[in-house]
């Protein structure tokens, strides 16, 4: 399997080197990308060497740490800490992954730390996701309904209706794996990619939703759908365990079902 590393970039040059803190007898080095739009200079890898045994087991854990006592300029996003919310997303030892679920013994030798690939960078790790929140916006991630509600109850779902969502209402939007794939890279204005494409399948295998025929005309395109090339990048990366290849393929059949 081919790891999802980043195009060798010769402009990013070597940077800042901080040092083991003195005494420290269990340490790790880590190489993070860093660019800012401030300061005219090309992108660099800084180098941090750190004591493990004042960070937390995460590759997280080791940021926090690197942010909070030894460069407060690091930049980069996070939340829950639980890989819950998808923000702290990045390209770590060659795959994209949750830096909060990213144990930082599984790594061997320097830890290399980017922002996720084939995006706009606004600065350090922080990634622009302002086009992939409006390709998410595209296909209207909510529930349409025509019928009115029912009065005193909400709307049910038999048990098999219900587990035709397992496997896609997890996912949290971190944009690992539409930030691997490679039709995603080379179309991005047009192609939706495998996290938009597994929640538009969400919305339209729920029972609850009658606007199936509509979501697929929104997919019927030969850009916003059929790019994918099943090349399973998206599938191999996605740190919830989803399976947005296979998402991407169910829509693809009922495409030919209702010409049929």
């Amino acid at each position: 399997m081919v790891e999802l590393t980043l195009p060798p970039n010769s402009r990013v040059q070597p940077g800042v080197t901080h040092p083991a803190p003195e005494g420290a007898t269990r340490t790790k080095t880590f190489k993070i990308y860093r660019w800012s739009p401030d300061d005219g200079q090309n992108p660099r890898m800084d180098e941090y060497t750190i004591d493990l045994d004042k960070c937390g087991p995460m590759v997280l854990d080791a940021m926090i740490h690197i942010k909070n006592d030894i460069d407060s300029t690091l930049t980069f996003r996070r939340s829950c800490r639980e890989g819950i919310c998808g923000s702290c997303a990045a390209n770590i030892d060659g795959t994209n992954t949750l830096s909060c679920l990213k144990p930082i013994d599984e790594i061997k030798g320097d830890v290399k730390i980017y922002p996720l690939p084939h995006m706009k960078v606004v600065k350090d790790l922080v990634p622009d996701l302002t086009l992939a929140y409006a390709q998410l916006a595209s296909i209207k991630p909510w529930l349409q309904s025509q019928t009115p509600p029912p009065p005193d109850r909400e709307r049910l779902q038999s048990p098999e209706e219900r587990a035709k969502l397992d496997g896609l209402y997890e996912c949290i939007l971190c944009f690992c794996c539409s930030t691997s794939c490679p039709s995603y890279w080379w179309n991005t204005e047009r192609y939706l990619g495998p996290a938009v494409l597994l929640q538009a399948y969400r919305w339209i295998v729920d029972s609850r939703d009658e606007m199936t025929g509509e979501r697929l005309d929104n997919l019927e395109d030969p850009f916003r759908l059929y790019r994918c090339h099943t090349i399973m990048n998206c599938t191999r990366t996605c740190p919830k365990g989803l399976n947005p290849a296979k998402a991407i393929a169910e829509i693809k059949k009922m495409m030919v079902t209702r010409r049929v």
